[in-house]
């Protein structure tokens, strides 16, 4: 059993659309191919994956360093003999061998995408869904069989007012989400409170609208808008400040009693440990939102899991950012609290399989092989053409 050959390739994700730090009009992402010598109803195994979206494509740094990692070791070293199958941990440690400690930016991306792949890959080869995998292996087999999420949305878009944000929420609605998001923080607070209103108009109360500011504001400004934003009570309040400002969201957490959400832009399990000893989050109502394709994928995830648990937090306060299919099986799988959802942007990236449709904010999984890639068609398209091309 071994890899024989990893691919990479660089698609676009470009959009019009911006949040209060960026705009996405050259935004791009990785894919990966991952080649197995397994064959299952005729085809070699091949495992894919991605990278979310808010983070370029990482092919220079893959081609550079990373992908000769796996394909010029020893086969042996990468199987896990247990269960007769490729060792997600033992590729991930092939994949940072000299790499300093530290330094958690863009390779995290470049691992995380290519661990991504490889989990699609060992569940192929076993022949489960990757969620019952994982619930096999680490939950004594017990799984979510379906997974709450919300509608992200919320974009500032070029000749975008305040009507044609209700009726992109209103549309959210219509498809089975209770709970969508919107952006904050390009825009004056005054304006943000006019959009903010004009959304509430539509979902009804402020308990089904999260609001996401992306990191924009300093201390001063993420304050008034905490003390603008108390009267709506609002699902959560996310990423204020900088992502490693965790004086800032301290801070932030004795002017704002209410939910808060952050975690995206931290790439570590040491980052989440730092979160959450110095940044003032509180287990009984905050959320994290740590990705896996961004932070070197499932493996170094389950090592921020373990902070967690140690450090007194619920798996179910983790709602991860992505809107992808590999965050669903880990909340399936692991009992996290939910994923964030893409229903429109970043296709065909976001979104989940075709068919499942959304009741009541849950979604369930395919029940096929791996991550469940292959009941997206148009997400498969792109894939298939880079495993089997």
């Amino acid at each position: 059993m071994r890899i024989v050959d990893i691919r990479e390739k660089t698609v676009s994700i470009a959009s019009p659309i911006a949040n209060a730090y960026i705009d996405f009009s050259k935004m791009t992402c990785s894919v990966v191919a991952v080649i197995t010598d397994q064959v299952r109803d005729g085809k070699p195994v091949v495992g894919y994956g991605f990278n979310s979206n808010g983070r370029y494509g990482q092919g220079a740094l893959m081609r550079d360093r990373f992908l000769a990692r796996i394909t010029e070791a020893d086969p042996d070293t990468l199987i896990d003999k247990e269960h007769n199958n490729l060792d997600p941990f033992a590729i991930w440690k092939a994949l940072m061998t000299n790499e300093k400690p530290g330094g958690h930016g863009e390779r995290s991306v470049a691992v995380g995408t290519i661990d991504m792949a490889v989990w699609d890959a060992v569940a192929k080869i076993e022949g489960k869904p990757l969620y019952r995998l994982l619930a096999d292996r680490y939950r004594n087999g017990v799984a979510d069989d379906k997974v709450w999420v919300y509608a992200a949305g919320g974009y500032y878009y070029p000749g975008k007012d305040d009507t044609k944000l209700q009726d992109e929420m209103r549309s959210y609605l219509d498809r089975g989400y209770d709970v969508v998001k919107m952006k904050i923080g390009a825009a004056p607070l005054a304006d943000d409170i006019r959009r903010i209103e004009a959304v509430l108009k539509v979902v009804g109360e402020g308990r089904r609208l999260a609001v996401d500011a992306n990191g924009r504001f300093d201390q001063q400004t993420a304050i008034a808008y905490a003390e603008a934003l108390r009267p709506y009570n609002l699902f959560w309040y996310e990423e204020a400040g900088d992502p490693l400002d965790y004086a800032l969201q301290a801070e932030l957490a004795n002017h704002y009693e209410l939910p808060m959400a952050t975690g995206e832009n931290l790439f570590s399990h040491q980052d989440a440990r730092n979160l959450l000893r110095h940044g003032g989050m509180r287990p009984d109502r905050d959320f994290v939102q740590f990705d896996c394709a961004l932070s070197y994928g499932l493996v170094e995830y389950m090592r921020t899991l373990k902070v967690m648990e140690d450090m007194g937090w619920s798996s179910r306060r983790v709602v991860p950012h992505g809107g992808h299919q590999m965050s669903l099986n880990i909340a399936a799988g692991l009992h996290l609290g939910g994923n964030e959802s893409y229903p429109d942007v970043f296709q065909p990236f976001g979104g989940f399989a075709d068919g499942i449709r959304v009741e009541n904010s849950y979604v369930g999984l395919p029940d096929i092989p791996g991550v469940g890639f292959e009941a997206k068609s148009a997400l498969y398209a792109v894939m298939r053409e880079l495993g089997e091309g």
